[in-house]
């Protein structure tokens, strides 16, 4: 039963792939309508929906055994395992031809169940447990396009480049919730408990990322960005003796922005 929800865990990647396949095949289309599309002026704004997948590091406590090594560990979890869904949403403010101002706000979740993988309880069944994980990054930062977004035709016209890479920086806080629910072994007396062991807490986070706007038409982009998070948080007393929980990754997501 395991196996089969971890592999229904793929669907992320495949849409990821499929929306790779589908920016490059609406690249040529755009370059067809970019020959005659332009705008009234330049934008000064662009707001942008992603989603697609985060994958979690899940790191060690330099050299202290941390929560994700113990789940590793004593649980069926594999560090895979950890990936969830990911959304998030921008809002661009232009300052130069090739520089924005950027505040981001993301969500990303995942879902994972396992048993012991040395226990078994009187019954010769697994003993079973769920382990939910999900962070909430707010970052403000710097996003530099390569090359120019654009150029002006007379005093009132823009027209926009079909494709334009970036890179970026940004910093800001990222809240987590880290749960596991179901039962466990009491390495002591051997008895098997049923229990809810939860955190909650937030730390300052570093991202850098980089990406590919596409245009579709003078107003709609479609975008492709892979974006890396550094942070770590307290846990809470659930969890006693663990260093702070390593709460960075990457994220790997696909959408649409609208120039305003």
């Amino acid at each position: 039963m395991l196996g089969n929800e971890r592999s229904s865990r793929t669907g992320p990647v495949l849409g990821s792939l499929l929306a790779l396949l589908l920016l490059g095949a609406v690249a040529p289309a755009a370059a067809v309508a970019q020959s005659r599309d332009f705008l009234f002026g330049t934008p000064r704004t662009t707001f942008t929906l992603r989603a697609g997948l985060h994958m979690p590091r899940a790191g060690s406590g330099n050299g202290t055994e941390s929560l994700w090594d113990l789940t590793r560990s004593e649980l069926t979890v594999d560090t895979r395992d950890l990936a969830g869904a990911s959304i998030g949403g921008d809002l661009a403010v232009r300052t130069t031809n090739r520089l924005d101002l950027l505040l981001s706000i993301g969500y990303t979740n995942s879902k994972t169940r396992s048993e012991f993988r040395d226990w078994v309880d009187n019954d010769d069944l697994p003993i079973e447990q769920t382990t939910e994980f999900s962070i909430r990054p707010i970052t403000l930062g710097l996003k530099a396009y390569l090359k120019d977004r654009g150029r002006a035709i007379g005093r009132f016209a823009w027209i926009p480049e079909t494709w334009n890479p970036y890179v970026g920086v940004a910093g800001g806080i990222v809240f987590y919730r880290f749960v596991q629910h179901g039962d466990f072994v009491d390495f002591e007396t051997l008895e098997i408990f049923g229990d809810r062991f939860y955190s909650r807490d937030r730390g300052a986070t570093v991202h850098l990322f980089s990406g590919m706007d596409v245009a579709v038409n003078g107003r709609v982009l479609l975008v492709g960005e892979a974006r890396y998070g550094f942070a770590s948080a307290p846990l809470s007393t659930d969890f006693v003796g663990f260093p702070d929980l390593d709460l960075a990754g990457l994220q790997v997501t696909f959408g649409i922005g609208f120039r305003l």
